[in-house]
């Protein structure tokens, strides 16, 4: 074993033995964290030390500092929220990840990074049914999809007006209005601060009894300004109430009036893997943009998001 290798094999060695005991525990233990916010404070608030300290006790107090204020996830009972656990290739992944440690920014860095995330897009476009011709990136998390994706659609109805906002920023430009359902998630509403669009121009919509934005409720908004810069928001499975919009009529209609259409599909763009339930998507591949978490039902370790955008043009103008 060479000295590199001797230096890190005790620490992973340790490492392993903990991850182990975490996710193939002996006893059947809580799925809730079960210790005080007092305790956890107490254990991991410590004073900064000025001395180095051997890295299998690094790795074994910070085990023990957590102890029962982790939330297993990652077992078959946990059924809270709309979380998923990482399955065991996933997990493994992770870790030769963070071993190679590659700075993914360009292939001249990382060669085997570039062609691997190339890749893993083209499959997820697979996997989802999305137009092959898009564009994608590599995120946190469905925030910010979200943020990528509505990023590219601002930038391509300005642009349409003849307003760069890249160069020339928000103010004086034509305002955007977003239009959706009042089953709209709140990162969505984040990501439209953040952007500069302002909530006051979200237009929430009334929905029928099962959650879903009406073709007449839709339609109506568009006709009262047709010509005003418009992004529909449409929900693929919103995490909270499961609703999927009518995706073959409300984007056909939307793209009468010119409007930029989005999906949320956080946590139901996945249903297009499914042969039982792909029908709840049938037409969400005419959209603009697309985003969705890979933490959830792909299984994959936190934090994953993805961003699809059919306007490649407006996807790199913008980032």
């Amino acid at each position: 074993m060479n000295e590199n290798a001797s230096t890190f094999a005790p620490v992973l060695a340790a490492a392993m033995d903990h991850t182990l005991r975490h996710v193939a525990p002996d006893e059947d233990l809580p799925v809730a964290a079960h210790t005080t916010l007092e305790e956890l404070r107490k254990r991991v608030d410590l004073p900064l030390g000025n001395a180095g300290m051997d890295p299998v006790q690094v790795l074994d107090e910070i085990v023990e500092a957590v102890r029962d204020g982790l939330a297993r996830t990652t077992s078959g009972r946990f059924f809270g929220w709309v979380i998923g656990g990482a399955l065991p290739a996933a997990l493994a992944a992770d870790w030769m990840t963070s071993a190679w440690d590659q700075n993914a920014g360009l292939y001249a860095v990382s060669p085997a990074g570039a062609v691997v995330e190339e890749t893993a897009g083209r499959w997820l476009k697979e996997l989802l049914r999305l137009p092959l011709s898009a564009s994608f990136a590599f995120v946190t998390g469905c925030q910010m999809s979200h943020f990528t994706c509505l990023a590219a659609a601002r930038h391509a109805l300005l642009t349409a007006r003849g307003w760069d906002v890249e160069q020339d920023g928000l103010s004086g430009a034509p305002s955007i209005r977003i239009l959706t359902s009042t089953a709209m998630h709140g990162t969505t509403a984040r990501a439209i601060r953040f952007l500069g669009l302002g909530e006051r121009n979200i237009q929430t919509l009334p929905v029928d009894d099962k959650n879903r934005l009406t073709e007449p409720e839709l339609k109506a908004a568009l006709e009262r300004e047709p010509s005003r810069p418009t992004i529909v928001v449409l929900q693929a499975g919103d995490l909270n109430i499961g609703s999927f919009d009518d995706f073959a009529t409300l984007i056909p209609l939307a793209k009468k009036f010119g409007a930029w259409v989005h999906i949320d599909g956080a946590f139901g763009l996945w249903a297009a893997a499914s042969p039982r339930y792909r029908h709840l998507l049938a037409g969400a591949e005419l959209a603009d943009s697309w985003a969705t978490d890979g933490h959830k039902w792909l299984n994959v370790p936190y934090d994953c998001g993805y961003a699809f955008i059919a306007d490649n043009a407006a996807h790199s103008a913008t980032m």
